[in-house]
């Protein structure tokens, strides 16, 4: 309890019930912990808030106790500093926002659902822009053991334009894009033209954020509370059609071929819940509360941060365009396949190639493999039966000119 007062400063007993034992049927066993540690000067009442709700701060004395709780990697929060009155009696600060309640409200419900512990979060991380900007999220979310290793949460209560909540998008996008120190420049513009996830070698935000598990950049969710449901799915549909160019991607080469996957490896996952509609589900956090920006439907988180039709389908689609393509080109090859001119049988592809790979030409090559045997056997034949006949035509003349010899020796 001290460490998640510690990294979100105030929280009420109703909050820290749903983060740290939603299990509980209730919070009365978060209260009942609030005022022990009251009791030992760890924690304070700041204020009651008009829910009737207590909201609890760490004191001077907690705080030092919860900053050596807290992992170094993990930031502590500001400490509240008790002010006291003319008379020396704590004064009832009344500054907490409702903006800030949304934000714990957030984490308690996501931590109670299953999304990480506690130490999962942090506040007002910066994102630092060399345009001079930067960029806080109002939470960032690591939950692997949820399936989301990084998470940027902005918890929108309805009350800024809509130009701003794109405008946010677009930061994100920047900083995404912001080289890691001694990249080469030039590495990095090839990468980009390429397409794929090469182009996050040379990129800052691997280095600190972790890996997704998805294609493109650390997801940013909107949660979306307060005003009313009518006005909080305007405001969603409004961001999707002004956001689009920084959450759509873009198309994979070869959709002349049926290519219809997205490269979404250089575009930012944008999802949009509610904090309303996240407490009145069963599952909470858990369950179809989600809808990815591009998409119709709720899902869940994991179902949301999929991209069923990104790399994985292009890889399908791709093997299915090349069998295809290889499909036609052995038609189109079977088109041109030579007929013998004396059976009308099909070359095969031996005899094919053998008539392909001489430039000269023979009589021989309009025969197939079979018929050119034949014809050559036949030449063959052909020619023996020559030889033979000259060779018995020249035995002949020889055994003539012996009878002819001998007649002459008779008469002498």
């Amino acid at each position: 309890m001290l460490r998640a007062l510690g990294i979100f400063q105030r929280a009420t007993a109703d909050q820290l019930w749903r983060m740290l034992r939603p299990g509980d049927r209730h919070d009365r066993c978060t209260r009942d912990t609030l005022k022990v540690l009251e009791k030992t000067g760890l924690v304070r009442e700041e204020t009651r808030l008009e829910s009737g709700h207590k909201l609890w701060v760490l004191t001077e004395k907690g705080h030092k106790e919860a900053k050596t709780l807290l992992p170094k990697s993990v930031r502590i929060s500001a400490l509240r500093k008790l002010r006291l009155d003319a008379k020396g009696k704590p004064v009832k600060d009344d500054g907490y926002d409702e903006h800030a309640a949304a934000v714990t409200s957030t984490a308690a419900v996501l931590t109670g659902a299953g999304f990480g512990t506690p130490l999962s979060w942090q506040t007002e991380i910066a994102h630092r822009l060399p345009y001079g900007y930067t960029q806080y999220a109002d939470l960032t979310m690591r939950a692997p053991d949820a399936g989301v290793p990084a998470m940027l949460l902005e918890v929108d209560r309805v009350n800024e334009p809509v130009d701003e909540l794109v405008d946010k998008v677009r930061r994100y996008s920047d900083w995404f894009g912001l080289l890691a120190p001694k990249a080469d420049p030039d590495n990095e513009r090839a990468a980009r033209a390429f397409g794929g996830i090469r182009v996050h070698d040379f990129r800052l935000w691997p280095r600190i954020y972790p890996a997704t598990g998805h294609e493109g950049y650390v997801p940013v969710a909107f949660v979306f509370t307060g005003k009313t449901a009518a006005q909080r799915e305007s405001r969603m549909r409004r961001l999707e059609q002004a956001a689009r160019r920084y959450f759509a991607g873009t198309p994979y080469p070869g959709s002349g071929e049926g290519i219809t996957a997205v490269d979404y490896h250089q575009a930012v996952p944008v999802v949009v819940t509610e904090l309303e509609r996240i407490t009145a589900d069963p599952a909470g956090a858990a369950g179809k509360v989600w809808r990815r920006l591009g998409r119709e439907g709720w899902q869940t988180l994991s179902e949301a941060l999929d991209n069923l039709d990104g790399e994985r389908l292009y890889g399908v689609e791709r093997e299915r365009a090349r069998r295809r393509r290889a499909e036609r080109e052995a038609a189109e090859r079977e088109t041109r396949r030579p007929v013998c001119t004396t059976c009308g049988a099909k070359f095969t592809d031996d005899r094919w190639q053998s008539v392909r790979q001489y430039s000269s030409r023979s009589e021989t090559d309009g025969l197939c493999g079979p018929c050119q045997t034949e014809y050559f056997a036949r030449i063959e034949a052909e020619r023996v039966a020559r030889r033979e006949a000259e060779e018995a035509a020249a035995r002949e003349a020889a055994e003539a000119e012996v009878r002819k010899n001998r007649r002459r020796f008779r008469r002498r």
